[in-house]
């Protein structure tokens, strides 16, 4: 067995972990290329056996040196796999650049420092983790990572898209990281199931969809969220929302108020919903369901349930309605819906209904009246013969407050609308905005400015307050706005 193009006979100790040299095929031995000179006493030891075997041959200086991709898949052909995943990134990455050295060297290319370090990290972040993916990953100033093709990759900083030097060097190298990111949590993927939403180990949320439902290249959008966990006082602090709103919300949860959260894609709707739930007392049991487990919640007792999509056969599925009729055998102080998409919602309706006060949910809408639009399109998808009276009737004693957050023009996330759901007159369902966001200017660096206006109307669940202790809090709260 050869390390790094040495005799195993030369290395008389082994390096504990070190990437053992796939043997080469007997077939292809050739003849060794003669060594360098000796004047030159920089150059590393010289590989033999196969991997120069298939080396072209150099008329003269004026010929181009192999390409980095030659170079990559003779590296790849020279390490054991079963060995590298042994061994750590960093253990990994120096030994493929000792070897990238050995090749350079012997086949006089022209490769700097800087290039040999390059190509190694990149072979070393395919082997054992996301490939170019890796820097966007570890970027903490990155939320989304959106992979339209080879050359074409975007991320979003600080709410704006921005597209980045990151390449992948083909649609099959696109694929190879898809798969592996599916594989992890169980998940497969490939041209009989081109799509899958799943997530990586630290939570973050991942779309993938292949070839030939997307066109051009298989694409790739995952949905990153902090290390920091952003609590209300956090909220506030980046410009969310303002001190008076933040309370409100911390007296709506504690008062166990069953809140839906809406917004556009990306407004920030899971990051909210986590803040919220930072207000649940501790002593309470709570389910939460989501599609992708994304939810970050901080009390002891929690139980998290994730859907499951059918196998290849078409059977196995369970979807989030299955989830919240189990959810309601297991004894729930609260439940919490990730996101709310389809008939499940009149299930979530009945659990908020029938003893689950101060559960939670999102749901994508553009405010807050077309939210409950939107809930009621989605009860009608499973119930189909409930009459829309009776529908409004359920949303009307379900929910109590319904909050918008929006991703505005600048970038920022912001709670725009805060309203309650007052009750039913004629078919129409009533609501009062309890704050409004207003915009007044914006700054020469396009950051908008804005006030948020309140009607001071007495709540509907001003009972609930009083119970609570929390209605004088509340009414102080009202008169910041």
């Amino acid at each position: 067995m050869k390390k790094f193009g040495r005799r195993a006979d030369e290395m008389p100790v082994r390096m504990p972990g070190a990437v053992l040299v796939a043997p080469p095929p007997a077939a292809s031995v050739q003849p060794v290329p003669p060594p360098l000179p000796a004047a030159e006493p920089s150059v590393a030891p010289v590989a033999t056996g196969s991997l120069f075997a298939s080396a072209p041959k150099h008329d003269g200086p004026s010929q181009h040196p192999v390409m980095p991709a030659s170079l990559r898949e003779r590296v790849i052909e020279q390490i054991e796999p079963s060995v590298a995943t042994t061994v750590s990134r960093d253990v990994l990455r120096r030994q493929i650049e000792e070897i990238i050295h050995g090749i350079a060297n012997q086949e006089r290319l022209e490769l700097s420092g800087r290039e040999q370090l390059f190509l190694a990290e990149e072979i070393a972040d395919d082997m054992t983790g996301y490939g170019p993916l890796r820097p966007l990953l570890l970027d903490e100033t990155i939320n989304d990572i959106m992979i339209n093709g080879p050359s074409n990759v975007y991320v979003e900083r600080a709410g704006k898209l921005e597209r980045v030097a990151v390449r992948f060097r083909d649609n099959d190298h696109i694929a190879s990281v898809a798969q592996k990111i599916a594989s992890q949590v169980g998940r497969r993927v490939d041209e009989s199931s081109p799509m899958v939403d799943c997530r990586l180990p630290d939570g973050s949320r991942v779309n993938i969809i292949l070839p030939p439902l997307a066109i051009h290249s298989p694409c790739i959008s995952i949905r990153k969220f902090p290390s920091r966990r952003y609590n209300i006082a956090g909220m506030i602090e980046n410009g969310t929302m303002n001190s008076a709103i933040g309370q409100l919300l911390e007296i709506a949860s504690r008062c166990r108020l069953n809140v839906l959260v809406s917004g556009g894609t990306g407004s920030g709707k899971t990051t909210l919903l986590n803040a919220l739930s930072q207000f649940i007392d501790h002593s309470e049991r709570i389910v939460t369901i989501e599609d992708a487990a994304e939810l970050q919640l901080q009390q002891p007792h929690v139980i998290s349930l994730e859907t499951r999509p059918p196998s290849l056969e078409g059977t196995g599925q369970v979807n989030q309605r299955d989830l919240l009729w189990n959810a309601l055998r297991m004894r729930p102080d609260r439940i919490v819906v990730g996101e709310v998409r389809g008939a499940e919602a009149f299930d979530m309706l009945q659990a908020m209904n029938t003893g689950h006060d101060g559960s939670i949910s999102t749901v994508h809408a553009n405010s807050t009246r077309d939210a409950l639009t939107r809930v009621e399109n989605m009860v009608q998808m499973g119930q189909v013969n409930l009459p829309s009276r009776a529908i409004r009737s359920q949303i009307v004693a379900a929910l109590d407050i319904i909050v918008q957050v929006e991703r505005m023009r600048d970038g920022q996330r912001r709670i725009v609308q805060v309203s309650e759901v007052i009750g039913l007159e004629g078919e129409v369902i009533t609501t009062n905005d309890i704050a409004l966001f207003e915009y007044k200017d914006e700054d020469i660096h396009g950051r908008i400015s804005g006030t948020y206006r309140s009607t001071n109307a007495v709540p509907k669940f001003k009972s609930r307050l009083v119970y609570y202790g929390l209605d004088k809090a509340w009414a102080e709260a009202m008169r910041q706005i």
